[in-house]
């Protein structure tokens, strides 16, 4: 049986917050009055005013209630029927357009409880609006309710006094059990939402992040929803219990519930038809529209659900876009593309710069056990068309995922790699390094899209976009262990020799037969272990390709980094870059956090400053994220000459101006190999007869999708390109000038 309560109508617009939860000495306005900051001075209605509110079918439980600015224009009030204490800004006889829609300022055709309005709004038909505070030339037209009740935590996970726990909202992601849950709250960063996720052994951690939560916000009932400057609202059902900054556009939703919608006039936010939003936080910049239904979720800042959409008990990273998909129970960092009405991501915890094709199914192995798994991607994750893949799953940066149904659970460490199921022979085939052989194009355009398209006001946190970084070269240096041990094993197995061979001996068997080039590694079965949770093979192909080419890369990322910090820190000569580089280094961990890296070493100081209590809130964890990233590029470059130095032996210090030389010359060798793999990769386009049938001629062809030679980020690579030789030149001759001076060097 429905329970409907029945109040006098006098009592309608009061009692907002009930006695027992206000504090002594206040009443049910106080924290209004703390939140209505917008300047202007209310003052009773004049007899005058009265007699035209009436005149004009107006009505109020009583008219001393209602409080008004001194250029309040009465007439502009029509039809409106007032409860409690209202308080209207000013009004003047214009009217306000946006998009095409066009309404007089004023109030009309309206039920209005205990709100405040700024100057010049135009509210008509809302048919029930309670409890708002809305800023100046707000358009409110034809929305059903708009009210706010006194438990709004406007998607935020905490509770209000005399709330039960089991109230609070909460975000189950990585996870369908609900073990990895977060507490949501307004301004958490995808890096947040790792910490909270990952350790959940740690207890003392766990306590602590909660603890900042909820000092974040007070538990006083009572707050009102707000409603921005320049604010559009109209033809929407249900809005209840949210927040809404300024120059946000909403119409033709059906629902809005418990949600904080950030918008401001340089990152303007959309919600638009037959949406369904419930319990989440939407960033800055954000669109959301046509069908999509949200519920206990975070989005990121300029971050877009279009086109029937659900995200459901997850964090979507900021520049990110799902279209028609169903993503669940996940964490994705930035820069996450993830259209076609057919695609499923569940249970996943996706390292940002991904990409979902259609068809493609994350998490589909549910039994009479327990739901899901879990699936972690590195960055650049890539499953292709209709490709099934199963929990639990890991992945390294680029993997990119052939078409296929993978039948078991997958742990593939090798970076930069294309993964086939062939059913044929019942095997799983790796290409490592398939993106520089086959892709070159796709990979660097990428990693310059990502940067050209990050529309955050405020570059924080800094996101690593570029496919060579600490992350991915820690990868490759995995992975060409790895090389050594399997082209060794498969050697010996080949030479019926396995047995009684040490791992050591078989690691330097491998090495030296990739070092040596020798055509035996061709004639090799290479298979890896520990890749598939099967008992089929797991073969490695284009392993010396790609083992010379990862080495390659160790010294091209070096060089690279060496030549910016000698750009940007005006460096000269050789004998002051040495100065400023360390004589000790160590190949470090690195972790993504967010989508910025930082050191291990770090992030572990950094949790026990937590456990300690150094770090007392969420704005002393983010002031840890800005002061890594001004860290990040020292850092970046000493592991860089770490990892040179572990795979090359190559020391600039014992080296000198010789091997400084050598590594720059090399590098713009490799530069130049990569911007041809770019320019072949997209020239197949052009070249290959399927692509063309669909054209009448190459003209046509031309008109259509553009000349191969007016492709203009190949354009760019290539003045990159050259600029990044002539920077090198002019480095290379400034080695042998005379040292500095004691002076110059300090």
């Amino acid at each position: 049986m429905n329970i409907i309560k029945r109040s006098p109508v006098a009592a309608l617009g009061y009692n907002f917050v009930g006695a027992e939860y206000l504090p002594p000495d206040k009443d049910e306005y106080y924290l209004r009055n703390l939140q209505n900051r917008n300047g202007i001075e209310y003052r009773k209605l004049s007899a005058y005013e009265i007699e035209v509110l009436v005149r004009n079918r107006n009505t109020s439980d009583d008219w001393n209630k209602i409080l008004v600015s001194d250029a309040f224009n009465p007439e502009l009030v029509k039809n409106c029927k007032f409860y409690g204490l209202v308080r209207i800004g000013k009004l003047e006889p214009y009217f306000l357009e946006f998009h095409n829609l066009r309404m007089p300022v004023g109030l009309y055709n309206s039920t209005i409880i205990s709100c405040d309005f700024g100057d010049n709004v135009v509210v008509d038909h809302a048919d029930y609006m309670s409890h708002y505070i809305v800023g100046n030339e707000v358009m409110i037209v034809h929305v059903n309710e708009l009210a706010t009740t006194d438990v709004a935590k406007f998607g935020n996970g905490i509770l209000k006094d005399g709330e039960l726990e089991q109230n609070r909202i909460k975000l189950e992601i990585c996870n369908e059990n609900g073990g990895r849950s977060i507490i949501p709250f307004n301004g958490m960063l995808p890096g947040d939402a790792y910490l909270w996720s990952r350790f959940r052994n740690d207890d003392v951690l766990q306590k602590k992040l909660e603890e900042f939560t909820e000092k974040k916000f007070n538990k006083q009932r009572g707050y009102y929803g707000k409603i921005g400057d320049r604010t559009v609202i109209k033809n929407c059902k249900i809005i209840k219990d949210v927040w809404i900054g300024s120059d946000a556009y909403l119409k033709g939703a059906n629902k809005i519930k418990n949600i904080t919608l950030n918008s401001s006039p340089e990152a303007k936010s959309q919600i638009g038809e037959g949406c369904e939003i419930v319990n989440g936080i939407i960033g800055f910049g954000c669109r959301i529209f046509y069908g999509v239904k949200a519920v206990r979720f975070i989005m990121a800042s300029h971050s877009q659900l279009k086109y029937g959409a659900r995200l459901i008990n997850s964090y979507l990273g900021n520049n990110s876009t799902i279209s028609c998909c169903e993503v669940l129970n996940s964490l994705i960092f930035p820069a996450h593309e993830q259209h076609h009405n057919n695609s499923f991501l569940c249970a996943a915890f996706v390292m940002g710069q991904s990409n979902m094709a259609a068809g493609a199914t994350i998490g589909s192995n549910h039994n009479s056990r327990s739901p899901d798994g879990e699936l972690i991607a590195g960055r650049g994750f890539w499953p292709g068309l209709c490709v099934s893949l199963k929990h639990n799953s890991r992945f390294a940066s680029y993997a990119i995922l052939a078409k296929g149904d993978y039948p078991a659970e997958l742990d593939i460490p090798l970076p930069f790699s294309l993964i086939s199921n062939d059913a044929s022979a019942d095997k799983l085939v790796v290409m490592p390094g398939y993106w520089f052989i086959y892709n070159m194009y796709a990979l660097a355009r990428n990693a310059w899209k990502y940067t050209d398209r990050d529309q955050r006001i405020e570059k924080f946190p800094f996101i690593e976009y570029d496919y060579l970084a600490p992350d991915t070269i820690n990868e490759i240096v995995h992975a060409l262990d790895l090389f050594k041990r399997f082209v060794g094993l498969a050697y010996l197995s080949q030479e019926g020799n396995e047995a009684g061979t040490s791992e050591e001996e078989t690691v330097r068997l491998g090495e030296k037969l990739l070092e040596t080039k020798e055509g035996i590694i061709d004639t090799l079965e290479i298979l890896a272990e520990n890749f598939e949770n099967s008992q089929r093979k797991v073969e490695l192909v284009k392993i010396t390709t790609c083992y010379h080419l990862f080495k390659e890369l160790v010294q091209y990322y070096a060089a690279t980094l060496l030549v910016r910090f000698m750009e940007s820190e005006g460096i000269v000569y050789f004998e002051e870059l040495l100065s400023r580089l360390p004589a000790q280094r160590a190949v470090a961990t690195w972790i993504n956090i967010g989508g910025q890296l930082i050191l291990q070493t770090e992030f572990d100081n950094f949790g026990k400053k937590i456990h300690s209590g150094e770090i007392r809130d969420w704005e002393d964890v983010h002031g840890f994220y800005k002061y890594q990233e001004g860290l990040y590029p020292q850092q970046k470059l000493f592991h860089a000459l770490a990892v040179l130095q572990k795979v090359h032996a190559i020391d600039l210090a014992e080296g000198g101006k010789a091997a400084f030389r050598n590594l720059l010359r090399q590098s713009v060798v490799t530069r130049e190999k990569l911007c041809q793999g770019i320019y072949e990769s997209r020239a197949k386009d052009y070249s290959n007869p399927f692509r063309k049938m669909v054209y009448e001629t190459e003209a046509e062809m031309n008109r259509v999708i553009g000349k191969l030679e007016d492709n203009s980020f190949i354009r760019q690579e290539k003045k990159s390109l050259e600029a990044y030789r002539q920077a090198v030149e002019k480095m290379v001759l400034n080695l042998d000038s005379p040292l500095l001076s004691a002076t110059r060097i300090k």
